[in-house]
């Protein structure tokens, strides 16, 4: 049967691909160099699939219908919002296991939305051509993606707690999956970031290491018991991208996670943080 091995818990900041030589060289050598990584570390494995949990960013869903999760189990690509050296394509899908993760949640009550042809924005495509496509590079080999999207960007949020029941429910239906796949999962977002707003540019590195301490010891019960309202005050509204953390800690389930790099880049807006899981 499929099995989850590990995952990345990674940005995806737009501002490093419309302004990259804002910071200092130093600073944003030490982000990319950690996709770069990420990039290295997945070619070193033997995964065949990669689930990258994201969330929209008011592109691709609108006030006609707001998703709490979502998933792309037919054609991809993207993205839609198209960056400097981040180029629309077409994305591998394993429409076989995404449509089995859809279906098999069903039946273990998770309604999950369908895209049976989805556009991506750069929540997926940024982690998905700096480290998937990168580590196709590097081994030689091809590695499918899945985009999962949850509600974690505007309101109404999907519910931290649902989204590690979420995380949990990808794992048992990957684990149910009939076939010798190798699985990994990126969580896909920032930590400390204001967007649109007029704290935009703030970074809180104190915020971000208790996150990042969170993350390292596994200790989703704090992750969860964080309400709206302290991850607002403290992080921002970019921050509740938090969600995708969690989603991706719980599929992955028990076993290591390791900080790969930190930067605080007022810059770039965001806290970025990089850390590795790894399956027990």
């Amino acid at each position: 049967m499929a099995k989850i091995v590990g995952g990345f818990l990674v940005p995806h900041d737009p501002i490093m691909f419309v302004a990259p030589n804002a910071p200092d060289k130093t600073v944003a050598d030490k982000a990319w160099e950690a996709y770069e990584t990420c990039a290295q570390n997945l070619a070193a494995t033997d995964v065949t699939t990669v689930i990258i949990v994201g969330n929209d960013h008011y592109m691709l869903f609108g006030t006609t219908c707001l998703p709490k999760y979502c998933i792309g189990t037919g054609h991809v690509e993207g993205p839609i919002d198209r960056l400097p050296g981040l180029n629309k394509a077409l994305v591998n899908n394993n429409e076989a296991l995404a449509s089995f993760i859809a279906s098999d949640g069903a039946e273990q009550g998770f309604d999950w939305a369908v895209a049976r042809s989805f556009t991506t924005d750069h929540a997926f495509s940024i982690p998905y051509q700096l480290i998937v496509q990168r580590a196709e590079a590097i081994s030689g080999r091809e590695i499918k993606a899945i985009p999962v999207y949850l509600g974690s960007a505007v309101d109404p949020f999907i519910s931290m707690k649902r989204c590690r029941e979420l995380g949990e429910q990808i794992a048992a239906s990957v684990s149910r999956f009939d076939s010798d796949e190798n699985v990994a999962v990126i969580g896909s977002g920032g930590i400390s970031h204001w967007v649109g707003v007029k704290e935009s540019g703030k970074v809180n590195p104190e915020f971000d290491q208790r996150i990042i301490d969170l993350c390292c010891n596994q200790d989703l019960d704090q992750m969860i018991a964080l309400s709206d309202e302290q991850i607002l005050e403290q992080g921002g509204n970019g921050a509740m991208e938090l969600r995708n953390f969690v989603c991706a800690m719980a599929a992955v389930g028990a076993g290591t996670v390791s900080l790969i790099e930190y930067q605080p880049v007022p810059e770039w807006v965001t806290g970025l943080g990089f850390m590795e899981l790894r399956a027990s």
